[in-house]
């Protein structure tokens, strides 16, 4: 595994892990197209990718996959093989299988819950992964597996969280809890809820007295009234 190609996959890795809390073990969803790549390009796939993806890795595939695999005859016996040999995780086709691109398209909805990887051949089913932010890509090209760059939707989300402009679902109760805690939340009157401020002091207690007069202010007064009466009696 060349030096360049794993410092691709480590720095990508990172990507995910720190915008959409991808951790150990990694699933991977693997479709026939995949598991018939790493058979004509002789890939070990279950032994070569944890150490490609630097971590544990569950491979998973879909009973429609399997079904799609075994509907196509001998061509494609080797891959449905080895998809048979994963873990097969449940979709909601049980009673009326889909193709195989229908498929790991509905086990990725609702922003990917189980932070599935998508492990596919299929160019139609590679693009439409790419409009969907927070989904890893692999495909195998020129004997060797490659985990595709992020695509701009996951990008343009990961600016938005950066901006807040965009905030994740399990922060938005939190913020909800907050604002009840410092009364920013809307009483059903329509009021808000003001927070209370420890009362400052009365501004009447702030004026200043006025000063008594003082034992020499008042000598004064009393000489004058003793010169009064002074002149009076003369």
């Amino acid at each position: 595994m060349g030096v360049t190609r794993q410092k691709h996959a480590k720095k990508i890795m990172g990507f995910y892990k720190h915008n959409f809390q991808f951790r150990e073990p990694f699933q991977v969803l693997l479709d026939g197209t995949f598991c018939q790549a790493a058979l004509r390009n002789k890939i070990q796939i279950r032994e070569q990718l944890p150490g490609y993806l630097d971590g544990a890795a569950q491979l998973c595939t879909t009973r429609c996959v399997i079904k799609e695999l075994e509907s196509l005859g001998k061509a494609l016996y080797g891959a449905k093989l080895i998809a048979q040999q994963f873990q097969v995780r449940n979709c909601s086709h049980h009673k009326n299988p889909v193709s195989g691109s229908t498929c790991l398209l509905s086990m990725i909805e609702d922003g990917n819950p189980h932070h599935f990887f998508i492990a596919t051949q299929d160019q139609e089913l590679s693009n439409k992964v790419k409009r969907k932010p927070g989904i890893p890509l692999l495909f195998i090209i020129q004997n060797t597996m490659v985990l595709d760059k992020p695509s701009p939707k996951s990008l343009a989300f990961v600016q938005k969280l950066q901006t807040n402009q965009l905030v994740p679902e399990y922060q938005k109760q939190s913020i909800v809890e907050l604002k009840e805690k410092e009364g920013l939340v809307k009483q059903e009157g329509g009021k808000r809820r003001k927070r209370k401020r420890a009362g400052g002091p009365n501004p009447l207690s702030c004026l200043k007295k006025k000063k008594k007069n003082t034992q020499e202010g008042q000598e004064p007064s009393a000489e004058k009234k003793k010169r009064r009466k002074r002149k009076r009696n003369r």
